[in-house]
């Protein structure tokens, strides 16, 4: 009994510590990240054609151990990572009390100064983005068990401000993505000049290939390339 008090309360004060919260936060973000890009892969298949793009769907609704414990791991990462992010941002406020007379951003990127307030709009997008296309509640024409119709009438041509809406989504979540992904790598360890210069590359490569993704998709039915 004492050995398993002793390792809680290490695993407590490392969790309480700031580095711990910042490898919450690594460890939830890199496991959000992967999700995104599934996601976006999967979504990708629109392209293909109805058939496929609904056998996919039906492929993932039909197996509900798999969807369940994606939507479950999912909604402990973001947990884990929204309750780590509060917490670090009271304790770097409560370390400097009073604001800097003069604040230097030059070292910083414009991502980095957007975190906190991407961060909310990202997760209500998600919120709303399941409303709208997972539980039909905002979708007026929606069609359970057709996703392909489901996804061609959310962005029809005369609805093009909700194609707009969910494009200005995503930039704002590639620049959450970006800075977030590129301060994991440091996190977990890489810090010397050409590592860094790497994990830069890589966060930008696949921040661009969520973000052109997850546009070109709504779009695309706007524009009459998927019909």
């Amino acid at each position: 009994m004492k050995d398993w008090r002793g390792k809680m309360g290490w695993v407590l004060r490392f969790y309480n510590s700031t580095i711990g919260m910042k490898v919450v936060m690594a460890v939830s973000g890199a496991a959000l990240f992967a999700f995104v890009i599934l996601h976006t892969v999967g979504n990708l298949q629109v392209f293909l054609g109805e058939e496929v793009f609904n056998h996919y769907a039906e492929m993932i609704q039909g197996n509900p151990e798999l969807l369940w414990s994606v939507r479950l791991g999912v909604l402990t990462a973001i947990v884990a990572h929204v309750i780590s992010s509060v917490r670090l941002v009271f304790l770097a406020n409560a370390a400097r009390p009073q604001a800097y007379k003069v604040k230097k951003t030059v070292a910083t990127t414009y991502a980095a100064r957007t975190m906190r307030f991407s961060g909310p709009i990202v997760f209500a997008y998600l919120f709303l983005h399941i409303l709208h296309l997972t539980t039909g509640n905002l979708h007026p024409d929606f069609k359970k068990g057709d996703a392909y119709h489901n996804f061609v009438t959310a962005f029809a041509a005369d609805q093009w401000y909700i194609a707009v809406g969910y494009a200005v989504c995503q930039i704002l979540l590639g620049l959450h993505l970006f800075h977030g992904a590129y301060s994991m790598f440091r996190t977990l360890g890489l810090s010397g000049p050409r590592q860094l210069e790497f994990a830069r590359w890589v966060a930008h490569g696949i921040t661009a290939f969520i973000v052109l993704g997850n546009v070109i998709l709504p779009l695309s039915v706007v524009l009459g390339l998927v019909k």
